[in-house]
């Protein structure tokens, strides 16, 4: 397998570096938006969901992100303190932006999601706070895409994947493309492309890395070629998902292979993604194969769009194994 080396003398096992922000669910399932009586409350954003989701299995995971004085942003704060996750880097703006805020349905397909991010308070986040000691603290830096959609989170973000390489920590890039935060496929793809090539592991869908391709090989759909050119830089990993399909998995050794999904009733098609990194990541830095963190994290994803939430439908280690052990014992 490719040799991705998590140093072991680190007080934390992850810093997810991104977005956190408050997640509006829906009271009614299969409900338009326009007819629910209202709305539950929890945190969100792909990066908080992350860090949740390894945190909830056990490991020591810290953040880094921006978000509003406000009261949204001290009930992220709030939320994420009361999990254990610490916040060292954590910052809040006081500029007047805001925390971002997401107001989803509850359905399992055709789902619509209203996500308000006018002047977000996550792509505040700027160079001079971003500490090389902190990133020194943790086995792994896991980005999230949506960082680098914009000033001053663009260099933030990139600047602190060039401290973790430089200090041996392992990065992660989750693409997290959300087309309506950039300008063109184009400007998206030379960015991602940049923070690609600083990372050793990068986790997508085949539409994400159609818009990472859509310079360098437009049109392209072959997932053996698309790997192949993502393997030719600092990459050790590139994990395609599509979807039902599973995922595919590609070492810059030239060891592949595929993963199933677990096949569940899913009440919503949100929150899989970020719980398929936390179990990958959480795996990995706990001394697990490849084999096993694809396969957790399909667990952790099927477990949690089964759930009404993303952060708090996260699976804890015993909930996981226990669910795997279920599938596996109805499969003989």
């Amino acid at each position: 397998m490719a040799q991705v080396n998590f140093l072991q003398d680190r007080t934390l096992d992850a810093i997810v570096l991104g977005r956190a922000g408050v997640d509006l669910y829906a009271r009614e399932a299969n409900t338009d938006i326009a007819d629910v009586s209202g709305f539950e409350k929890y945190v969100g954003g792909s990066a908080a969901n992350i860090a949740v989701a390894i945190n909830k299995l056990g490991a020591k995971v810290g953040f880094i992100g921006c978000v509003a004085d406000d009261s949204f942003g001290r009930y992220v704060q709030g939320y994420m303190e009361k999990q254990g996750i610490n916040l060292d880097g954590m910052m809040v703006d006081g500029s007047g932006s805001r925390t971002s805020v997401a107001f989803t349905e509850m359905k399992p397909s055709d789902c619509d999601v209203l996500i308000y991010r006018n002047n977000a308070s996550d792509l505040m986040l700027k160079t001079e706070q971003i500490d090389p000691d902190y990133i020194k603290k943790s086995k792994t830096l896991i980005v999230t895409g949506t960082a680098l959609s914009a000033s001053p989170s663009r260099e933030a973000t990139l600047l602190a994947m060039q401290y973790a390489r430089s200090v041996g920590t392992v990065v992660v890039l989750d693409v997290d493309y959300r087309p309506m935060t950039w300008r063109s496929d184009v400007d998206a793809s030379i960015y991602y492309g940049i923070a690609a090539n600083l990372s050793d592991i990068v986790i997508g869908n085949r539409e994400e890395f159609d818009m990472m391709e859509t310079v360098v090989a437009p049109g392209n759909t072959d997932d053996d070629q698309t790997a192949a050119r993502f393997l030719q830089g600092n990459s050790q990993i590139v994990i395609i998902k599509a979807g039902e399909l599973g995922s595919r998995v590609y070492c810059k050794d030239g060891h592949q292979f595929e993963q199933g999904i677990y096949r569940v009733e899913a009440k919503k098609p949100f929150g899989s993604g970020d719980s398929f990194a936390g179990a990958l990541i959480w795996t990995l830095t706990a001394g697990g194969t490849l084999e096993q963190g694809v396969s957790n994290g399909s667990a952790a994803a099927a477990i949690n769009v089964s759930g009404t939430s993303c952060t708090e439908a996260m699976p804890t280690k015993d909930e996981l194994e226990s669910f795997i052990a279920t599938f596996e014992q109805a499969a003989r």
